[in-house]
């Protein structure tokens, strides 16, 4: 069967070998949008009413099938979405874990009891859910992010309408039917397929109590414009352009390794990847060459067999190499040719690193979502920080240095949400709210622990007992 036999579906391919149809969907009605927002409505008061640890006991459900199926599952991102096979198991491994952490809260959930300044009177704090939330997830962690949203949402009480990306429909399916399987009633989470203009559009306007999304700008500023109108809750992540700092103190070779990874892990396609590395000028040369080396030993082609994998579509193939060709008439750069296998068959990009790359120049500015990497010169640690501060966004930022000094004042002067020492920008762990700030995103984080997802995904309520027999008056002090 041909592609173009796939009238009105969302077409999944396989990025690295495109004469392999992955799945096909058909792209949502606006009714059908209507009715699966309406089906979690009306799911809601009885899911709510679920005792929270009886939600949890599912989420442990959820996450032993998780277990189970951790090879299947991983093998499906990396044949959908394109990420090397150690990558594809780790964004399942990252489910189980959320799986298991939003279960546990399933018998915490903490609200606070304060002491009242009135005699015979307490006072407590509670969390409660919300109601029907519109999930949109983008498709680098096809299977990690919906993970994030759902679980976190779900062991609050709240429903849920989840529409994947396009490009990645399969795994989202495939891990709905899971939710399923382990005891989630069909109505508290249901899914959509479909572009975000259309589908994306209808569910975000069709009075759901709250929109979490991840994917880029343009559509989060939409979303959160959306969201205003409506006066709903509305969590944002939006990408970043993330550095790395390198200071003259720094363990070149474990910086080196570090920055391979942040810069070239997941082909570049993270908002949280190291598309910067800004170095000290006294070791720019010497950091470069061990970089660089690194760079041309890795392997592209097959990301059941190589470094590093093809990037999502062939438009983004596209806008990356628009924005290497233009780099390329202006740096010096070295690019990796290191394949032996048919490119041409899928939507590859060479890894390129430029060197010594302006920072306001656009290659440093923008969000290139791709396997390019900037090499910056710096001054001193005050340039290197300014440097890293200077673009729109603020989601992740790192210092490699063996100066306590050094890393004491990164940690307060980098305007990110993450800040790392001595390791990549990327690896973010569950247990910690995951975000930033600027054009990174806005509203409460995802992730777990204080700040995190469930402060999105509950309201607090105070309650107020007064058992004195009479009426007392806070703040109102006897004449």
């Amino acid at each position: 069967m041909e592609y173009k036999d796939f009238k009105d579906h969302v077409v999944s391919i396989n990025p690295a070998d495109n004469e392999d149809l992955v799945g096909a969907f058909k792209i949502s009605t606006s009714q059908e949008v209507d009715d699966a927002v309406q089906a979690a409505k009306a799911a809601y008061p009885a899911w709510s009413a679920t005792p929270a640890p009886h939600r949890g006991e599912i989420l442990f459900n959820v996450a032993r099938i998780l277990e189970d199926r951790k090879e299947e599952l991983g093998w499906l991102v990396t044949r959908e979405m394109g990420k090397v096979i150690s990558e594809g198991l780790s964004d399942v491994q990252e489910a189980i874990d959320m799986a298991y952490y939003m279960a546990g809260e399933g018998r915490r959930l903490q609200g606070e009891t304060i002491p009242s300044e009135l005699a015979d009177k307490d006072a407590k704090t509670v969390r409660e859910s919300i109601g029907t939330f519109a999930l949109i997830t983008p498709w680098n962690f096809p299977i990690a992010i919906p993970s994030w949203k759902l679980f976190a949402c779900l062991i609050a009480g709240n429903t849920a309408v989840l529409k994947p990306s396009s490009d990645t429909p399969q795994c989202a399916y495939e891990f709905v039917r899971l939710l399923y399987d382990a005891g989630v009633p069909e109505d508290v989470v249901k899914i959509v397929f479909g572009p975000g203009r259309g589908v994306g559009t209808r569910l975000t306007t069709n009075y759901v109590d709250g929109i979490s999304f991840t994917g880029s700008c343009d559509v989060g500023f939409g979303i959160e414009r959306v969201a205003a109108s409506f006066r709903m809750p509305v969590s944002t992540e939006m990408g970043g352009k993330n550095a790395v700092i390198i200071m003259d103190d720094a363990d070149l070779d474990l910086a080196a390794q570090g920055c391979i990874w942040g810069g070239f892990g997941t082909a570049g396609q993270r908002c949280t990847a190291a598309s910067r590395i800004v170095v000290h000028e006294d070791v720019f040369e010497d950091f470069a060459r061990k970089f660089t080396s690194l760079v041309e030993k890795l392997t592209v082609g097959d990301p059941f067999k190589c470094d590093v994998g093809p990037v999502i579509n062939k438009a983004a193939m596209d806008k990356i190499e628009e924005y290497i060709t233009d780099g390329v008439t202006r740096y010096a750069y070295v690019q990796n040719k290191n394949s032996d296998y048919d490119l041409s068959k899928g939507s590859f990009v060479l890894p390129t690193v430029f060197l010594d790359v302006h920072p306001q120049d656009k290659l440093a500015q923008e969000e290139i979502f791709g396997p390019v990497v900037c090499l910056i010169k710096a001054k001193n640690l005050d340039n290197a920080i300014d440097i890293v501060n200077g673009t729109p966004y603020g989601l992740s930022s790192a210092i490699f240095t063996n100066n306590i000094r050094n890393s004491a004042l990164c940690e307060r002067r980098l305007k990110t949400g993450i800040v790392y020492i001595n390791a990549a920008t990327i690896g973010a762990e569950i247990q910690f709210p995951f975000g930033g700030i600027k054009y990174t995103g806005m509203g409460p984080r995802e992730a777990g622990g204080r700040g995190g997802a469930l402060d999105f995904y509950t309201n607090w309520k105070v309650i107020y007992r007064d058992y004195s027999g009479k009426i007392q008056k806070a703040q109102v002090k006897d004449e």
